[in-house]
């Protein structure tokens, strides 16, 4: 499996962790080991879970939680008025969560490929308007933080 592949599968990986953590209260190491050992590159009941980039799928999450008030404070700005992150389900509150501080933070990472890999990590989960808002939150959040990045082509 590719690199891209494996970091893909980490995103992934990290709005599941980041969802496990959010309805049973675990900790980051503990969601990590318990992905890493019981997840990660196996099937289970018929559906195979890709091995992941290991190191950038801990980041992604040890990072959403390090720098969580930055994140929903900038993902709440994002948002449409009257609809702040906390009333936005659970699933798609861990998109919006891990794809902003992918953004913010992970500046390595090209900001329209940031923003195509959640979209699409959206439409793994929903089919209607929720990978259009994903898209329109994560535009918004790149024209104010990578507005350089995104003006130019590539």
């Amino acid at each position: 499996m590719s690199r891209t592949e494996k970091r893909s599968a980490a995103r992934l990986a990290a709005v599941q962790a980041l969802y496990q953590m959010e309805l049973t209260g675990a900790g980051v190491l503990d969601a990590a080991a318990e992905f890493e050992r019981f997840w990660n590159g196996k099937e289970i009941d018929g559906l195979s879970f890709k091995p992941v980039e290991e190191t950038f799928f801990r980041d992604l999450i040890a990072g959403v939680v390090r720098e969580q008030k930055t994140v929903d404070r900038r993902v709440d700005e994002a948002l449409a008025r009257g609809w702040p992150l906390k009333r936005i389900e659970t699933v798609l509150r861990a998109i919006l969560r891990v794809a902003a501080f992918e953004l913010l933070f992970r500046k390595d990472v090209p900001p329209r490929v940031t923003i195509s890999e959640y979209v699409d990590v959206a439409r793994a989960f929903y089919d209607d308007d929720e990978p259009g808002l994903v898209n329109a939150v994560l535009d918004t959040l790149a024209r104010s933080d990578r507005a350089e990045e995104l003006a130019a082509r590539h």
